[in-house]
């Protein structure tokens, strides 16, 4: 049997998903001795039992100053600020992206204006983002649909741009209008490659947010990254930085989750 063909069992496949990570954190821990058998106060790479410590420490005790536990705190005002921002930018992408699949005269219009967006690096526009919106929240929301709203609408208008001319045809014979049409031919057709864009453009917009944290907030999971580095408190930033791909992960597998049980003919092991 050729080498494509062949499916790891059950048992074999939850062993090749969990080798990388095993590997990773063997060659941490190896990496962690050796810095640490040469300078016991190094910063750089702390043990393993010292993150764990850390990590129990940033979960279970408040802060002294504002009595609050910082990493929960810290977790819930990035976490609104990213589905906010990933919100408004689906929903927007939804309607441009109908529009432009849909209506050739937008699609004309439109498609290569946001082509011209999509090219434009997101970060670079972060100080006039600042400039304009303030160093408030807005900025930062701001920041996370500029950067993923151009993708979104030209992955969401191609899907459209998709859908077989005769299915189009045949919903007009029937007496639908555009609207109809866009309601209850395109938008249904749309839905599961909509949950894949999203999927696929979580990373970015945690980019996003860490990067506006970074340079203006006063809390959130980007900002804390950015105040300890000062310290070199690699054991904080470590947790932390676990923390937000754990996080990642768990939206990324929500929606796969979601996907898999509205559209279930439409998931091929993403």
């Amino acid at each position: 049997m050729r080498l494509i063909n062949r499916q790891p069992g059950v048992v074999l496949k939850t062993t090749l998903v969990a080798l990388p990570f095993l590997l990773a954190f063997v060659a941490y821990s190896i990496g962690s001795e050796i810095r640490l058998a040469e300078n016991p106060s190094d910063k750089l790479l702390p043990a393993p039992s010292t993150i764990a410590e850390t990590a129990e420490r940033l979960f279970t005790q408040p802060d002294r100053r504002s009595d609050r536990i910082l990493l929960w705190h810290d977790t819930a005002a990035s976490l609104q600020r990213l589905v906010l921002g990933v919100g408004i930018a689906s929903a927007l992408a939804t309607i441009i992206g109908l529009l432009i699949g849909l209506l050739p005269h937008v699609r004309a219009t439109l498609a290569g204006f946001v082509a011209v967006l999509s090219m434009i690096p997101p970060l670079a526009v972060l100080p006039i983002l600042f400039i304009v919106f303030g160093l408030g929240e807005l900025s930062k929301v701001v920041l996370i649909i500029v950067g993923i709203l151009p993708f979104l609408i030209r992955d969401l208008s191609q899907r459209v741009l998709e859908i077989p001319r005769e299915t189009i045809v045949k919903a007009e014979t029937l007496g639908a209008s555009s609207l109809v049409i866009a309601l209850r031919v395109a938008l249904p057709q749309l839905m599961p490659r909509l949950i894949q864009a999203v999927r696929l453009s979580l990373g970015p917009a945690w980019l996003f947010l860490i990067a506006a944290e970074a340079i203006a907030s006063e809390q959130g999971l980007g900002y804390r990254i950015f105040l300890v580095r000062r310290f070199l408190a690699m054991d904080v930033i470590l947790t932390y930085v676990i923390w937000i791909t754990f996080l990642a992960f768990m939206m990324d597998l929500a929606l796969r989750r979601l996907s898999q049980k509205l559209f279930p003919w439409t998931e091929a092991g993403l």
